[in-house]
């Protein structure tokens, strides 16, 4: 079975999300040992909060260059809520904050008479098959806590979209990376079934 490893860089609770994947089968660690983070065979990017303080930290760590070094080798990796938004170019949250441009685009502020943040559940309408959506039914709820969405520049990226004001990438993925918007930890079977799909996939 392959480690993962949760990405601590001192922002959020970790704890929760490690329990799930645990939960989901995985074999999974919270860590900020450089070594643990390289010897891992799959990484967690976890995110709460505004981009910017998150991107801050990262790269106050070194771990931006450390994430973007294992993905260059090949090493599946999970965005999840700020931590997908993190996979992108830029945010315009508290002015234009530079990500980590694993993926094109820019993570935009939901505009209009829109409640913000978009808190609770919502459905995720796939666009094309993956493997991290195995066994999880096209229209499936999950759990949403989010000012800010991310606009693919590519829909090749876009494997979920849902809707809110509009429809949004909710989902991304390319080679090895993918990304999630909503929060797995909390949306119950379907959240655990995408993590254990995570943990356990062997492409």
């Amino acid at each position: 079975m392959a480690r993962i490893a949760i990405i601590d860089y001192g922002v959020g609770n970790l704890r929760s999300v490690e329990k799930a994947i645990h939960a989901a089968g995985g074999d999974v660690v919270v860590t900020s040992d450089e070594k643990e983070l390289r010897a891992a065979e799959k990484l967690v990017l976890p995110g709460v909060g505004a981009f910017k303080t998150c991107m801050s930290e990262l790269q106050a760590r070194g771990f931006d260059k450390l994430v973007l070094e294992r993905v260059g080798d090949g090493t599946p990796l999970l965005g999840v809520c700020v931590g997908m938004q993190m996979l992108f170019e830029s945010s315009e949250e508290f002015g234009d904050t530079p990500g980590l441009g694993i993926m094109k685009g820019k993570v935009r502020r939901f505009a209009g008479n829109l409640q913000v943040p978009h808190v609770g559940w919502n459905q995720i309408e796939f666009t094309r098959a993956n493997p991290l959506l195995n066994s999880i039914g096209n229209g499936s709820f999950f759990y949403f806590v989010h000012s800010y969405y991310c606009e693919a520049a590519d829909e090749n990226d876009v494997i979920g979209k849902t809707e809110y004001g509009g429809p949004y990438a909710s989902v991304v993925s390319r080679g090895t990376v993918c990304g999630v918007q909503f929060h797995p930890e909390k949306s119950q079977d379907v959240g655990l079934q995408l993590l254990r799909n995570f943990a356990l996939n062997s492409e």
